[in-house]
């Protein structure tokens, strides 16, 4: 079985899909591992590297998608608008995609992949079951962002994180209020406890406030909901009113603090708003909000998708795709994924296994053989087409 990593073509897409020590783990299992020339430079990983963990170099695109059986990517279809036009015409039936493919908010690009007869997995759909942890991606750069969206806090305010005692006079900690207490949210309270920030969080989930309470931060009751965790571990989404009323309560914490990260989104559908305008009137000058779920929306009603916009003295980040930002590590645990991925679909012969009876392929496929295949994807392109009248 042969693998092929090609380069990734969506703008600002700085990760690889695998990095040379997967490689090493993939070639030790009997796959032959294929990687276009450059496809790691940007990430920090070199062609010759990838060479010396036993892949083999690959001058034109069309050469790796020609001889690989499994074509892995960080973005593909939905996930990457840009390069599904010239990656349609060079996926070929029976070929196995495995990559991020934004099926839930794009069910369309689904159906064009689904056209070339290429088999898709996409890796936003592992479920979030014990065995499944290695292999999922969404937890991984869920990290790396909660990480960095602290990072640009740090830079964009204009005081310090910590408490400092000084010879000229004690500079008080800055307060920081994350919304969302999921993988994102819980890697943003440790690191901005870890730069000497005082910490609140609040998140619908009550299960949650041990996790923010282990990390050093306080947990802001401020409307406890019963069954509030849905399908998968995410957070449900709650009726417009339940939002209200959550508006209201949050306003003062939003107001005493000096940077708000906001981390809550729901797959598939647009965030939700829990940071008003009016909110954003009652900061301080000065104070800074990180948006993570912009490219859904946004939490904070002035978010503006890749932009800083600055409201009433107040800093409005709404960064894009910031595992790109750090894909060094990003594309390491990414890397770890889809080999883990990858080698969980081999049967017992040592061969790739698409129609594997295993509940992470199962539930991770999105089409094959021409056909939209799994459930959730298909009824999106029904209502969609319903609504249409096509």
């Amino acid at each position: 079985m042969i693998v092929g990593v090609p380069l990734e073509m969506e703008p600002g897409e700085r990760r690889v899909a695998l990095t040379p020590a997967n490689v090493a783990v993939l070639t030790s299992r009997g796959l032959l591992v294929l990687v276009e020339v450059g496809a790691g430079v940007s990430a920090g990983y070199l062609d010759s590297e990838y060479l010396a963990k036993g892949a083999r170099l690959v001058e034109a695109r069309a050469d790796l998608f020609n001889q690989a059986n499994v074509v892995v990517q960080v973005r593909a279809a939905g996930a990457s608008p840009r390069s599904l036009p010239g990656d349609k015409q060079l996926y070929r039936p029976g070929q196995l995609v495995v990559a991020m493919l934004d099926p839930l908010s794009a069910p369309g690009a689904v159906l064009a992949l689904a056209e070339t007869g290429a088999t898709a997995y996409a890796l936003e759909l592992v479920p979030r079951i014990t065995r499944a942890q290695s292999m999922d991606v969404l937890s991984s750069m869920a990290t790396v962002a909660g990480y960095r969206a602290v990072l640009l806090a740090a830079t964009a305010l204009p005081r310090l994180f910590p408490m400092l005692m000084t010879a000229a006079g004690t500079l008080s900690p800055a307060r920081t209020f994350v919304v969302g207490a999921g993988v994102a949210g819980l890697q943003a309270i440790a690191t901005a406890r870890r730069l000497g920030s005082v910490v609140q969080a609040y998140d619908v989930r009550p299960a949650v406030k041990e996790q923010v309470e282990s990390l050093g931060g306080s947990f802001l009751e401020i409307l406890p909901a019963e069954a509030a965790e849905g399908e998968g571990g995410y957070a449900r989404e709650m009726d417009a009113a339940f939002y209200q009323r959550q508006q209201a309560a949050m306003a003062a914490a939003v107001a005493e603090s000096n940077v708000v990260i906001t981390t809550a989104a729901v797959p598939g559908r647009k965030a939700p708003v829990l940071v008003s305008a009016e909110m954003i009137a009652g900061m301080k000058p000065g104070s800074v909000v990180v948006d993570l779920a912009a490219e859904r929306g946004g939490n904070c009603e002035l978010t503006v998708p890749g932009e800083t916009v600055e409201k009433c003295g107040v800093s409005i980040l709404g960064p894009l795709n910031l595992p790109a930002e750090v894909p060094f590590h990003s594309s390491q645990m990414f890397g770890k994924n889809v080999t883990e991925f990858l080698l969980n679909m081999l049967d017992d012969e040592g061969n790739l296994a698409p129609e594997k009876d295993d509940e992470i392929v199962k539930e991770t496929a999105v089409c094959r053989s021409g056909v939209v295949t799994h459930p959730r994807v298909a009824a999106l392109l029904e209502s969609k087409s319903s609504a249409t009248g096509s």
